[in-house]
């Protein structure tokens, strides 16, 4: 068969395109990533280094305040060996009924299913208002009557609702996270550019494909800027939701810290309420850059 004039030559036959293409793939092969810039590790370098130095200037000035200028007593707020103490005791001995890390793992489940919780119920209904005005206007008045009532104001009608088991305590956990997620995911889908509207419904985009492709992905910022307030919310109310009926905790921990006054355990229990919650903040700052790597 005569070769068309324009077609490259053919040299060598099958083998010799055959390792064309070889070497054409071996060009292709994913290198590793490069190191961030030099710049870039200056910056991070710089960060931490500042970072680092608010935390040792803040336990400096703990360590002064309660040592060499005695400017507040043992009662009003405890030294660092105080609370190193208090810290071996609760994780040795244990201390309101359970080690440290009983009281941490009761406290994290708590958390969890109260900020679960409100994932599930508040970004549903923050697309849906956001999505139909319908449902805004008959949801919104009666979502802006209760959002203003703090959690722990609930705590009577939860008992009588709920009694004094894990529900009860999950549902107040709930109530805090609820109204931040439903507001920040309700705000990111009002705030989705018009103009990639039309565009996806002129390219047939509706219903399920236009929630899927065009209106979550357009949320999601907000979204997640939801979640993280409605984290930190849960552990901000976690006492709250343990005065009801808790054996075991970090709240629980506070609460009789403050009845026997050992401000040293309140030191250790305020301590891990701060880890755990700038570990699980830590955690979903991972999910949000592995489901939204343009923001990496």
């Amino acid at each position: 068969m005569a070769r068309h004039p324009l077609s490259p030559p053919v040299v060598g036959g099958v083998p010799a395109a055959m390792a064309l293409l070889d070497r054409s793939a071996a060009m292709t092969v994913a290198r590793p990533p490069a190191p961030p810039p030099a710049p870039v590790r200056r910056r991070l370098s710089l960060r931490w280094l500042v970072s680092g130095a608010s935390v040792a200037a803040l336990l400096l000035a703990w360590y002064l305040a309660t040592g060499p200028l005695e400017l507040l007593s043992p009662v009003q707020l405890p030294s660092p060996s105080d609370a190193w103490d208090a810290l071996l005791e609760i994780a040795g001995d244990g201390y309101a009924d359970g080690t440290l890390w009983q009281h941490i793992v009761a406290s994290t489940g708590l958390v969890l299913y109260g900020f679960a919780a409100a994932a599930l119920t508040g970004v549903p209904l923050g697309i849906l208002m956001g999505q139909n005005r319908l449902v805004e206007a008959y949801v919104n008045p009666v979502f802006q009557i209760v959002r203003p009532i703090a959690p722990i104001a609930w705590i009577p009608l939860t008992i009588l609702w709920f009694g004094l088991g894990t529900s009860a305590k999950v549902f107040v956990i709930w109530l805090a996270a609820f109204a931040p997620t439903v507001i920040n995911t309700y705000t990111g889908v009002r705030n989705i550019d018009d103009t990639l509207l039309q565009a996806a419904r002129v390219n047939g985009a509706a219903g399920r494909l236009m929630l899927l492709d065009v209106i979550v992905p357009g949320a999601l910022p907000a979204i997640f800027t939801g979640l993280r307030t409605s984290l930190q919310a849960c552990w901000m109310v976690l006492v709250a939701a343990e005065l009801v009926g808790s054996f075991v905790g970090l709240g629980h921990v506070l609460i009789i810290a403050t009845r026997d006054l050992n401000s040293g355990m309140i030191v250790v229990a305020m301590a891990a309420v701060a880890g755990m919650g700038m570990l699980m903040s830590a955690l979903l700052a991972q999910v949000e850059r592995k489901v939204m790597p343009w923001k990496a």
